[in-house]
């Protein structure tokens, strides 16, 4: 997109923390998107282009007689990290890949029914209609109120869409257009009384919330490491619940299917190993869960309070200059937080980057990374805000003041 201003170079950017150190971002822009892609602090890149070395140094060494026992000692610190045995957890690329390796497990008949929310990730709602189309099941799409009162409205609409057909529930813990943290406790356990398996799209979750996956009980969850774990990209979870095990198969089909070995599991024989890929993401987790733990007294309980104590000092920044109520209570914020925005006169096309023009104009003219998603859908909006160590109180300021500039040109 060719910007219709220029930004006022005589008007200078907010600084970041003084944590915004560990990260090798962009001088010139105001990063308020941890939330899409995270950002890997430079030491961990470090230990992963040591990984690097080491694979390239000896691909054969480090692919078969190196590679296991490393996934291995990645697997145990995350396993511990997310609360869940060793045995349940695998590693694959993305959560979107997680949802889909379940998905397309699963034997579905005629009349089986799909159930998520109209909050869920839109490339994780296609997945559902993949493999609903392919076998005859049904994708059924529960509306949940935005703005909402609490938690009771969420796990109510489930429950009340919830029927003797319902094979499958996918809820986002952490929705990613709306920043909720969702009650996934309560809808896993409330699912489990009712025979129902549960597959929790965690792709927000770990860094952000408190997570013990063996106590939650989920039949499935899956969740990226390179969010607020800040893993780098390419390393993600999908935990398996024991009963469930021999049900999953990973995409790809490698040797791990016929493997004769007896030493490990199935699980892991296939996961493991499904044709050479660089494997440093998912080594790296360990490097990244270690150094996010000690860049602030207190570990990453510490990183969590900080990062939702910021998120919601920031909403209530942009609440407060847009003249809005907050969306949700403070109880469902993490370290994400949307705020509603005006609708536009008229539904926008879509650029070529597929971003809403109010988007694009915050990166070009003010030098705002900061996501506006049409949701639910054009001309409705928002703005979804992230809070992570780097970012600072004084760049919501300069947010809040370019939103009010924009969308007072838009009104003219």
């Amino acid at each position: 997109m060719t910007p219709s201003r220029a930004r006022d170079a005589s008007r200078p950017l907010p600084s970041r923390s003084a944590l915004a150190a560990h990260w090798g971002l962009d001088p010139d822009v105001v990063f308020l998107n941890h939330g899409s892609f995270g950002a890997t602090p430079i030491a961990v890149l470090g230990a992963q282009s040591k990984l690097r070395s080491q694979l390239e140094a000896e691909p054969v060494r480090f692919m078969v007689r190196e590679l296991e026992p490393l996934l291995d000692e990645a697997r145990n610190a995350l396993a511990a990290f997310v609360g869940a045995s060793p045995e349940r957890l695998v590693f694959v690329q993305n959560a979107t890949t997680g949802v889909s390796t379940v998905l397309r497990s699963l034997v579905l008949r005629a009349g089986d029914e799909l159930l998520t929310t109209d909050h869920e990730y839109n490339a994780c709602k296609n997945a559902l209609d993949f493999v609903a189309e392919a076998s005859g099941a049904r994708v059924v799409v529960v509306q949940v109120p935005f703005p909402l009162s609490g938690d009771d409205e969420v796990a109510e609409a489930i429950a009340e869409a919830t029927t003797e057909r319902t094979r499958l529930i996918l809820v986002d813990h952490v929705t990613s257009p709306t920043g909720l943290v969702m009650p996934v406790e309560r809808i896993v356990a409330e699912a489990n009384a009712r025979g129902v398996d549960v597959l929790v799209d965690g792709a927000h979750a770990p860094g952000m919330v408190p997570l013990a996956l063996d106590a939650l009980g989920a039949a499935y969850y899956t969740a990226n490491c390179h969010k607020w774990i800040c893993a780098p990209k390419g390393a993600a979870l999908l935990y398996v619940r024991d009963d469930k095990a021999r049900e999953i198969r990973p995409l790809s089909i490698s040797h791990g299917a016929n493997s004769p070995r007896g030493d490990r599991s199935r699980l892991r024989l296939e996961f493991d190993w499904c044709g050479t890929t660089d494997p440093t993401a998912a080594i790296a987790v360990k490097d990244a869960i270690a150094f996010m733990q000690q860049i602030v007294a207190g570990g990453f309980d510490e990183v969590m309070r900080r990062n939702r104590s910021l998120a919601l000092h920031a909403r209530a920044v942009l609440c407060d200059a847009l003249s809005v109520a907050a969306p949700c209570p403070d109880s469902m914020i993490g370290s994400l937080a949307a705020v509603v925005l005006p609708a536009r006169r008229t539904p926008a096309a879509p650029s070529a980057s597929m971003t809403e023009p109010l988007q694009d104009r915050l990166y070009f003219e003010h030098g705002i990374e900061v996501p506006v998603p049409c949701w639910p859908a054009s001309p409705h909006r928002l703005v979804r805000i992230s809070a992570q160590l780097y970012n600072s109180p004084a760049e919501y300021n300069y947010l809040a003041s370019a939103l009010i500039e924009e969308l007072a040109l838009e009104a003219r």
